[in-house]
């Protein structure tokens, strides 16, 4: 794509707040004359006599009034994130000093940026496709190193090289197929029904394996709804404590402590849990305790994955029995607590309602590594490779999948014996999908989806 002409725009890149630094980026054609009208570098030299990939020290002035010290950095067209020419003004962090800064800089000539419209020029300027577009908001949102180095391999073209082999090998058949029914009277050879099937086929094993890997990779990415469940005193809020590394849940002697539900993400080695620490499930007369039991019961019904918690010094009651029952079908870990007690719990019964049983001390950790090779292992996570290319937003997985059922068709046209005008449709209909995923054949609707996601700034 070559470069788009558009207003020069600014916004903070860095987030608002107490810090050392505060970072204020200037993208578009008159950036850099926008900067030099606010920023006067100690030495004297002009940001446009400047060249890119330098950087000046300097202080921003306000029509002649002094507000803050700063270091000006110089990116020239196209060598920039976005393409364009971009300045970025370093200075100090707070959220006075940020805001007069900025509003001096759109004062000067910018506009304020959309969100994530820094990165919607870098794509209408050709630095990226649309999969590594999105993959800019996975790397800022990762919550643990498997998301994290999945998003940057995204970013850095895993996914589109996976894709553009698939199109490429696409293109190439649709080609071949056009040029021989279209030139008859030229010597191109004859199709082979055996190639066509092979080259569908492998296509359709590489989309396949993308789409299977879908729902792994979202878990990674976005965490699973995870509930600690138990009676009271078990010791789900230590669980909780332990797990998150904070006291989030009050932890007492006295049972019914935890009212309502509360909530952390933690990471337990490829897997994120978005976890909560629930009410103790027992009969209660207490209508503020009943009211979060309640809400602990209907949760399991939507829930990824139940932690029941059980204290192995005591005996199974009709509690612990009810709580197995309402587990049901939910994928599930069952966390024997108190380990270092004397165990009287019937823990084959537990057994045969839950698959999956981990003896653990939540107050000394013994037995948490055990507990986070479960957890990965019944979430997927431990199956989960980051150096692969994955699916990581429902529009690429929706594309995908419209490229897998015309290549379906294709296949399904060609075992029938249709013409072969019909299977070349089909594999036409595939291409435009995996080119819609990439971004290189995109409606303006679509795009203005993907970057209003985006934080202001990015």
């Amino acid at each position: 794509m070559n470069i788009i002409e558009q207003s020069t725009i600014a916004a903070v890149s860095t987030p608002l707040g107490m810090g050392g630094i505060s970072v204020i980026r200037i993208s578009g054609k008159d950036a850099v004359s926008v900067a030099d009208k606010v920023f006067v570098s100690v030495s004297g030299k002009k940001l446009a006599d400047m060249k890119g990939y330098t950087a000046a020290y300097g202080k921003i002035y306000d029509d002649g009034e002094l507000l803050d010290e700063a270091v000006a950095t110089v990116f020239i067209a196209p060598n920039s994130y976005t393409g364009e020419n971009v300045v970025e003004l370093s200075c100090h962090g707070g959220m006075y000093i940020t805001s007069q800064v900025l509003r001096t800089v759109l004062d000067h000539g910018a506009v304020t940026a959309e969100p994530g419209e820094f990165t919607k020029r870098a794509f209408l300027n050709g630095k990226i496709d649309l999969t590594e577009s999105e993959a800019v908001m996975d790397i800022i949102s990762a919550k643990g190193r498997a998301a994290a180095r999945s998003a940057i391999g995204i970013k850095e073209g895993r996914l589109r090289h996976e894709i553009d082999d698939v199109k490429a090998s696409l293109i190439d058949s649709a080609a071949h197929l056009s040029a021989w029914a279209d030139y008859p009277e030229e010597d191109i050879p004859e199709v082979s029904a055996d190639t066509l099937n092979e080259n569908i086929t492998v296509a359709l094993q590489k989309l396949d394996s993308l789409l299977k890997g879908y729902d792994i990779g979202k878990s990674v990415k976005e965490g699973i709804d995870t509930l600690i469940i138990g009676k009271p005193n078990v010791g789900k809020s230590t669980l909780m404590n332990f797990l998150s590394g904070s006291e989030k849940s009050i932890v007492t002697d006295i049972p019914g402590t935890t009212r309502d539900i509360i909530e952390e993400t933690v990471v337990l080695g490829n897997a994120v849990l978005r976890l909560s620490d629930t009410a103790g499930l027992r009969e209660t007369d207490n209508p503020i305790e009943k009211i979060g039991v309640d809400r602990a019961k209907k949760r399991i019904e939507s829930c990824g994955l139940v932690l029941a918690v059980f204290d192995a010094s005591r005996t199974l009651d009709d509690d612990d029995k009810s709580m197995l029952n309402l587990i049901g079908d939910v994928p599930s870990v069952a966390v024997i607590n108190k380990s270092d007690l004397c165990i009287v719990l019937d823990v084959d019964h537990v057994k045969s309602k839950v698959s999956e049983a981990v003896y653990i001390s939540a107050v000394t950790g013994d037995g948490i590594d055990e507990l986070i090779a479960v957890v990965e292992r019944i979430t997927g996570a431990a199956e989960f490779d980051e150096n692969t290319a994955v699916l990581s937003t429902e529009r690429q997985r929706e594309c995908t999948m419209r490229a897998k059922n015309a290549l379906e068709e294709a296949l399904n046209a060609l075992h029938s014996g249709l013409t072969l005008d019909a299977v070349t449709v089909s594999i036409e209909e595939a291409i435009q999908a995996l080119l819609e995923l990439t971004g290189e054949r995109v409606g303006e609707v679509v795009v203005h989806s993907v970057f209003s996601k985006f934080c202001v700034g990015k």
